[in-house]
């Protein structure tokens, strides 16, 4: 039941009660933006592998993490 343009009602109110809905719970982007990354600096994270994987970077010894980091790099195409 669509009415002509210039109607009261929108000629599909699923799609305006959508509209209207995604325009009142959308947060503006607030705040400062993130700094640019310093080349060479590392991140702390968390990241889950499974126990095979890390005990084939940690079998020879310290530097097991840039060994990981080398892979990632690599697997990455950089």
């Amino acid at each position: 039941m669509s009415r002509p343009p210039g109607g009261r009602r929108p000629a599909d109110p699923f799609k305006a009660a959508e509209a209207a809905f995604k325009k009142a719970t959308t947060k503006p982007i607030e705040g400062p933006a993130q700094a640019p990354a310093i080349p060479g600096v590392k991140e702390s994270i968390t990241l889950r592998i499974d126990q095979d994987v890390l005990e084939h970077f940690q079998q020879d010894g310290p530097g097991w993490q840039d060994r990981i980091n080398a892979a990632l790099r690599k697997a990455a195409g950089k």
